[in-house]
């Protein structure tokens, strides 16, 4: 690792403690999960969930430091079995030493299931503490045994005021000050670095790189920001609001407001396969039975998109967006899915009644397996063909 100026800005401000950790008191105050686990010198397994630039790796070398524990990260990108192996090598050394060990895997959901399931026996043991550090769904990416083992820590986007206080200490601890930044420079920053204390880090080390030492001006930042679009327009609507305003707006059959929409989310930089492949969840959740070809041309424009790129595929995404803002609306597939998972959770146990079960055995014949049943299209048995406790039950019954 490189040290002294070397560094990147974020690693050489980086907290030490959970108390100078900035954003995410839900979890570092007093009283709260992490802090108690520091304070009773208890650690348990972590998955770190929160969006880019929120803290994780922070959050999980701090948790390490306090402990005073061995510090092992690796990449789930890059890391395999052997990767592993070498690191429950090292963490065997260090119990004899009586020394505890942190296992820290970043984007831990990109592990597979061997890889994980590889971690799995070290951690009931104990021999490890894992923390895992996802943007990703864990109840989706990790292993469910893995997933009971451990503590989801959820972290919020950073607020511009929490962004704003970690670039002021930032520029405090390599020995400048507010004045370091131009009149407006600083709330050009935070509200370019949209809750991700990462990028704000890293463009305002980008721009000190070049500056000539004076003050370092909006232009210099957005000179350093380069490429990088935030997630927040001008008035600071966030990605998640424009996605809720766009599908509201299909849904709603508002064509001035679906396009307008489309076009903010193309004009502040969105990937547009997240778009095409919301207009096709939209095609089969709203409009559903109503319209055949609302689907089949909801994913064929996300295949163009795939293919044309942008920003020729622009002329796809509204070709979709206008055909299904003006088809008609039918929400009879997503209420029958709603209401065919409740009845399955509510009724897991429930047997396949003997009469649908296929009889491959002439004991099971004997047992009356498919008995009645007759392999014919159309065939309804006079049992039909729900379990006895829920035979009158009807998917899309009006409660």
């Amino acid at each position: 690792m490189a040290s002294g100026i070397n560094q990147p800005l974020a690693e050489r401000v980086r907290p030490e403690k959970l108390s100078e950790v900035i954003g995410q008191e839900q979890v570092t105050g007093p009283g709260k999960l992490l802090a108690e686990m520091v304070r009773t010198n208890s650690p348990v397994s972590l998955i770190l969930w929160g969006p880019p630039g929120s803290g994780k790796t922070t959050l999980a070398r701090v948790f390490a430091h306090e402990l005073k524990a061995e510090f092992t990260e690796m990449s789930a990108v890059m890391a395999g079995v052997a990767d592993i192996r070498k690191v429950i090598e090292l963490a065997q050394m260090n119990k004899r030493f009586g020394k505890p060990t942190i296992v820290f895997i970043d984007e831990i959901h990109r592990f597979n299931k061997a890889q994980q399931d590889s971690l799995l026996p070290h951690v009931e043991s104990g021999l490890i503490t894992l923390v895992g550090a996802t943007t990703e769904n864990p109840s989706f990416s990790v292993i469910s045994p893995l997933l009971s083992r451990s503590r989801v820590v959820v972290l919020n986007q950073l607020s511009d005021e929490a962004v704003r206080e970690i670039v002021l200490r930032a520029l405090t601890k390599i020995g400048r000050g507010e004045d370091a930044l131009a009149p407006g420079a600083l709330e050009f920053l935070v509200h370019a670095a949209g809750g991700d204390a990462r990028v704000a880090l890293g463009t305002l080390d980008v721009a000190m790189l070049f500056s000539d030492g004076g003050p370092l001006t909006e232009t210099e930042l957005e000179t350093a920001l380069g490429r990088k679009v935030g997630r927040h327009d001008r008035k600071g609507e966030s990605h998640y609001n424009l996605a809720s305003a766009f599908i509201k707006s299909l849904r709603g059959s508002d064509e001035s407001a679906a396009l307008y929409y489309l076009a903010r989310f193309l004009k502040m930089g969105e990937d547009p396969l997240f778009i095409a492949r919301r207009m096709v969840i939209f095609a089969s959740e709203d409009i559903g039975l109503a319209d055949k070809y609302a689907t089949l041309l909801a994913e064929s424009v996300l295949e163009e998109t795939k293919n044309v790129g942008m920003p020729e595929c622009q002329y796809a995404l509204f070709h979709a967006a206008l055909y299904l803002v003006r088809a008609k609306k039918d929400r009879t597939v997503a209420d029958a899915m709603s209401s065919a998972l409740k009845k399955a959770e509510e009724t897991p146990d429930l047997q396949v009644p003997l009469h649908i079960r296929n009889a491959v055995t002439d004991l099971m014949k004997e047992l009356e397996y498919g008995k009645g049943y007759k392999w014919k299209a159309g065939f309804k048995h006079e049992k039909g063909f729900l379990p006895e406790e829920i035979e009158d039950w009807k998917v899309l019954d009006e409660e």
